[in-house]
Parts: structure tokens; C-alpha cells; sequence
């Protein structure tokens, strides 16, 4: 085995302070920290642009890190240019290291633990960047970081393939939902009828969600008190805040974050979880799929749901009480036969997702640290 080298990442890396007018900017290219997703998850568009000014200039193959709160774990390998934010931190990789390397090397715990370190502030930490280049590590010769980055990247494009599989999947599912039950286009020449909606079928009736199924307020557990296993922990983010050993709740199960800047953010888990600081819909309901399909196709309501202005908040109760047209019950037991088998497929293509993150996750340290090198890492999946 090759002798790896020691560095300091200020020897490998630089910071970019260079600046682009937010003008020349659009939502789809401009980063902040808060549309950089954690744990390795990538972006979502930005809400807003800045006003006016000037932000940081990053580059295709940048790695952007978020350095508000850097326990999220917020890093991005960018693949377009763009601008971002003075509290995203922009490295880029110098000639004697590869970029996409760079990127798994820091996407590390052990990395996202040394900036916590030495970070300032208590409520909203940020790391000190004088600190943050003296991280020590040992790196390979540049054939083998690019052969250790392509064993990674692998894991990422299928994870990201699944991704849009089930992105293709969900779309149906909601046209097929939008045509039925907000078009109503299979009922167009029948009687319709005023309600408070709006013009709808004769024979169907407007109330409240919860007479279809009544969200549940989550058990709040923090990281501290969580075990060593695979069941995501539901809170206020995007993804799942940490993992537990047990689940309070059955899968299929929909969760609504409940505070935060994600406050109403809606998912559909496959598995079983730990719902926190969310509220949720498990499996027990009959009519799961139809209620998820009708929130996915209403998302702005949960969005209008939130109260509280310093701290976004949707409780249960702002969701059940959520005005809605139900049909009679046949129709509804018609559309989840429908929509089920496109279900089926997007779980069992989540359960392949979650797996190929865990090897990759269990992987990144041990190639990283060269426990194991790339023909050793190679006869795993053998």
C-alpha cells in the first residue's frame, strides 16, 4: 500500500472571496445556508434572492458549506456556478488534490466535529476559518484519490437515478389526483353543485381532514437520548434529524414538520420512524394515500398553516381542521388501487436509496482513512 502524506487542508484548499453581482443572479443558481440540504442531501431552489449587492462567486466543483450551525452537516459539491451567501463557506481544491475527493474527504464527521471545535456562538455557532484550514488529515497520490472519488460518485449517481425515478413516480400519482379530485374530469357530465370550494359533484360533501384521518403530534426526543440504529428521527428538517434503534410509529406514514424554517414540509416515510417534533399519519388509516395525495397536491396549505412569527409552527390541529371535497368512499378506495402499485415502487426504490447511502456512509470513512483501498472496497460487492 501506497504511503499517504500528511496536510493541513490550507494546503490542499482555498477559500474564494471573490464576488458576483446578485443581478446577475437567479433563484436557481443563488446558495444560502438555508437551501443547502444536510447530510450530503444537495439543494433545493432558492425562496428569494438578495435585495441588492454583492455575494461570494462560486464555480462548478466548488464544495459549498453551510457555517451557520454546523452541526447540520450542510456540504455541497456544486455542479453549475453561481453565488452564495458570506455564511457559506466556498473551498476549492488546489492542483495536488481532486475536487470530487475533496468533497467526500470533508463530507466526513470527523471533519463537521473538528469545526465544531472551535465555532463562536452559542444559539446560531459558526466556524472560525482560520481554524478550519489547520484540519489535519492524510491524503493519497491523485490516482487514487480519483479512483476512491469514483467508487463514491457511483453510489451518488444511482442514489440520485432512484431519486428521479420516484420524483417521475409521485408526479403521476398527483396528476392522476388533480384529475380526479380537483379537475374532476372523469365527473364532468354530472350535476355540480355550489360549496364553500366551489362548484362540486353532487353527492360529495365538504369537511374537515380529520373526519378522513387525524394527525398526531409527535414524541420529541433529542440526540442525546437516541440509540445507535436505522430509524430515522421525523423533526422539524428536510431529512431525518438523527437515527434511534426503535420507531413510535408504523410505515407507511406521512409526517408534516412542525417548527422551524420547514415548518408544513410534507413526506411520505415507507419504513417505520421515530416521529418527533412533527405531527403524523400512520399506516392504521385507511385511506393514507389519498390524504398524502391531497397534501401533496395542496402543499401551499400547509405552507399558509404556519403561525408564529420568529418560530414557525403547524400543529395538528391547523392540519385536521383543513377544509377539503371528499367524494363517496368508492371513489376513494378506486384512486388508492389506482395509485398503489406507483407506491409500492417508489418504497421499494427508497428501501434500494437508503441502502446504497448506508454502504457509501460506511464506506466514505474507511477509504477515506485508507483502512481499506479501492480492490479491497471492490470485493465487497463481489
Amino acid at each position: 500500500m501506497e504511503q499517504w502524506k500528511e496536510y493541513k487542508l490550507g494546503d490542499v484548499a482555498t477559500f474564494i472571496t471573490n464576488k458576483v453581482d446578485v443581478s446577475l443572479l437567479h433563484k436557481g443558481n443563488y446558495l444560502s445556508t438555508e437551501n443547502i440540504l444536510p447530510n450530503k442531501s444537495g439543494i433545493k431552489e432558492s425562496t428569494s434572492l438578495p435585495t441588492d449587492g454583492k455575494v461570494i462567486a462560486f464555480h462548478k466543483n466548488d464544495i459549498l458549506i453551510s457555517n451557520i450551525r454546523p452541526y447540520f452537516k450542510k456540504i455541497w459539491l456544486a455542479s453549475f456556478d453561481g453565488g452564495c451567501s458570506n455564511d457559506v463557506i466556498c473551498v476549492r481544491a488546489k492542483e495536488n488534490i481532486q475536487s470530487q475527493f475533496l468533497y467526500y474527504l470533508l463530507s466526513q464527521d470527523t471533519f463537521f466535529d473538528y469545526i465544531m471545535l472551535g465555532a463562536k456562538g452559542t444559539k446560531m455557532p459558526r466556524g472560525d476559518r482560520n481554524q478550519i484550514l489547520k484540519w489535519e488529515t492524510a491524503l493519497p497520490s491523485l490516482d487514487e484519490q480519483i479512483k476512491i472519488a469514483e467508487i463514491l460518485s457511483a453510489f451518488d449517481k444511482k442514489t440520485e437515478i432512484n431519486k428521479q425515478i420516484n420524483s417521475n413516480l409521485e408526479e403521476q400519482a398527483k396528476a392522476i389526483f388533480k384529475s380526479w379530485f380537483i379537475d374532476f374530469e372523469p365527473f364532468k357530465d354530472g350535476k355540480f353543485v355550489d360549496s364553500e370550494l366551489g362548484k362540486i359533484p353532487e353527492g360529495w360533501r365538504i369537511c374537515p381532514l380529520e373526519e378522513l384521518g387525524k394527525f398526531k403530534r409527535g414524541k420529541t426526543i433529542v440526540a442525546k437520548d437516541t440509540k445507535n440504529g436505522i430509524i430515522p428521527v421525523v423533526a422539524g428538517g428536510i431529512e431525518p434529524a438523527y437515527y434511534h434503534n426503535v420507531a413510535n410509529t408504523k410505515g407507511p406514514v406521512i409526517t408534516v414538520s412542525a417548527s422551524g424554517a420547514n415548518a408544513g414540509y410534507l413526506r411520505l416515510y415507507y419504513q417505520d420512524v421515530w416521529a418527533s417534533d412533527c405531527s403524523f399519519l400512520d399506516s392504521s388509516n385507511e385511506n393514507l394515500l389519498w390524504i398524502y395525495s391531497f397534501l401533496s397536491n395542496n402543499r401551499n396549505i400547509l405552507r399558509h398553516a404556519q403561525t408564529g412569527a420568529v418560530q414557525p409552527h403547524v400543529k395538528p390541529s391547523d392540519i385536521n381542521s383543513i377544509l377539503l371535497c371528499i367524494p363517496p368512499h368508492g371513489f376513494i378506495n378506486n384512486f388508492q388501487n389506482t395509485v398503489s402499485p406507483l407506491f409500492k415502487s417508489i418504497g421499494l426504490l427508497q428501501q434500494e436509496t437508503e441502502k446504497l447511502q448506508k454502504t457509501r456512509d460506511d464506506l466514505l470513512p474507511k477509504l477515506m482513512s485508507g483502512e481499506i483501498n479501492v480492490e479491497q472496497s471492490k470485493l465487497l460487492f463481489i
